[in-house]
């Protein structure tokens, strides 16, 4: 099995799920058995999501949540998955490229690559008030942040040869990257070919190298309409490698999400490894499209230690209609976590195609935190995710969270959940230590598992364990799977099973 290092190309991901499941799968017709299963099983309906009662200053920041229609699912022409509205935003890539004729390169703006020099002043003169191409060939730039303006690309030579890297007297929450207006807002913006070093050793041995909200990232788009970041590498962010967000993380509570998200991003061929907290995450942002990337070992120095939910791909509180296809993580808490917390509306309308986790601890995390158990208050916008053709190799218990069990899945609170094609492989020299590998739990309703396989697991328990009691999760059907060792707890209504050998 290969590593899936912070040195491993998340291109090779499509050919790789291919090998891992054991045969080529006709993604078309994956995804439409995988609609069809959704469409046959009666979703729940979002119920009506009332009002709130939250206080003034909160609410300044803050509109009302509603989920929206899904994205549509096409493929191009070499069988890449890509949502419908893509379309939309090749379009205002054309219109990019035809407003930012002009081009500049850094170093003639004065900056020097040399590892040493402030180029501070020399990007700030290169980018300008935008309209422009920036230009960053071989070498290391040295920078207290970045910001970005309206019709700009920043453009360097290549992961591994261009590198920026924050400089050693750079606060903790500076952002090594982001759009000039954050209450305003920036549109149409490019980010190319360089590797980014937030530069934490900076910081010393700190006890959290993290300030707030969506500071202390590599790369943020905080109200961005229209961008895209391509081959782009970060580097041991004190927060996040990359941040798709609002203005400022808003907890207004379930049925509010914060004004000014980001809309319309493209993210492809990024790798990010030594994060704070997770890798790529989205907050309160819409039409998100995140490809072929890879995200591995957290330092989780953002949390308390033993306490870090740190994960390679966190779709976060309130974003809307994500897509990620072919994309790997490594080594992390969550491989991926679909989720909220419990003063924020949940993600709804995400949609997975493809993705390997290895050794994370909990390999895909779907959950809205507070909103589990009978006393708490029942989620208003936990719904809709969608994952076809998942691989988890060998989930582990972690240092990252140390009270927390493995699984290859645990789905909590969400309802109207599909999971086709979901291919599971264990360590047989791993003691899995009675535990569970998939869970369906805590108020989970309406959720398909279907085809599903798993194997080579040491002293597990339950191959599919869907909890009862009163806090339990209803409304499952659960069909081809093998084995079939399948655990339903007490007082669990409307569960269907069908074993491979059923009509």
């Amino acid at each position: 099995m290969p590593n899936f290092d912070k040195t491993h190309d998340p291109r090779q991901n499509k050919v790789m799920l291919e090998q891992m499941a054991g045969s080529r799968l006709d993604l078309d017709k994956l995804i439409q058995e995988s609609l069809l299963l959704g469409s046959c099983n009666n979703s729940i309906v979002p119920k009506p999501l009332g009002t709130p009662s939250v206080s003034i200053s909160k609410k300044l920041t803050a509109e009302r949540y509603e989920i929206l229609e899904p994205t549509q699912l096409l493929l191009d022409h070499d069988d890449n998955v890509i949502p419908d509205w893509k379309k939309n935003l090749d379009k205002e890539y054309k219109q990019l490229d035809e407003n930012t004729k002009k081009e500049i390169n850094v170093v003639d703006c004065g900056a020097i690559g040399d590892g040493k020099t402030d180029c501070t002043l020399a990007f700030k003169k290169a980018i300008g008030n935008g309209r422009v191409k920036v230009l960053v060939p071989p070498g290391i730039y040295i920078t207290k942040g970045i910001r970005l303006p309206s019709w700009t690309w920043l453009i360097g030579s290549g992961m591994g040869k261009t590198t920026i890297k924050l400089h050693q007297n750079a606060t903790k929450g500076t952002r090594l990257i982001t759009n000039a207006n954050h209450w305003k807002g920036n549109h149409h913006l490019f980010v190319q070919g360089v590797s980014l070093d937030w530069n934490v050793e900076r910081l010393g041995d700190v006890p959290k190298t993290s300030t707030r909200g969506n500071h202390s990232s590599c790369l943020t788009y905080a109200n961005v309409t229209y961008g895209w970041v391509k081959d782009v590498e970060a580097i041991n962010p004190g927060l996040h490698c990359f941040d798709i967000s609002s203005t400022i993380y808003n907890y207004a509570g379930d049925g509010y999400r914060a004004r000014g998200g980001s809309k319309y991003i493209w993210l492809d061929h990024l790798t990010g490894y030594g994060f704070g907290d997770d890798g790529i995450t989205t907050h309160h942002s819409d039409y998100i499209y995140i490809s072929n990337s890879h995200m591995c070992d957290p330092s989780g120095r953002a949390h308390q230690q033993g306490f870090s939910n740190s994960n390679g791909f966190e779709i976060d509180d309130g974003s809307r209609n994500v897509l990620l296809v072919n994309n790997s993580s490594a080594r992390c808490f969550g491989g991926v976590e679909v989720k909220a917390h419990e003063n924020s509306s949940a993600a709804s309308n995400v949609t997975i195609i493809g993705h390997i986790s290895i050794n994370d601890n909990r390999s895909f995390n779907f959950r809205h935190i507070g909103h589990h158990k009978l006393n708490d208050s029942e989620s208003r916008s936990a719904y809709h995710i969608t994952a076809v053709n998942l691989v988890s190799i060998a989930p582990v218990f972690s240092d990252l969270y140390q009270d927390s069990t493995p699984r290859a899945m645990v789905i909590s609170a969400y309802k109207n959940v599909v999971i086709n094609h979901f291919t599971v492989i264990g360590d047989p020299e791993y003691d899995f230590r009675g535990n569970p590998v998939i869970t369906v739990q805590y108020r989970a309703r309406n959720v398909i598992l279907n085809n599903v396989t798993i194997k080579n697991f040491k002293n597990r328990g339950a191959s599919i364990k869907v909890f009862g009691g009163e806090n339990r999760a209803d409304s499952i059907k659960i069909q081809d799977c093998s084995p079939e060792d399948i655990v339903v707890g007490s007082g669990v209504q409307e569960i269907i099973i069908k074993t491979k050998g059923a009509n």
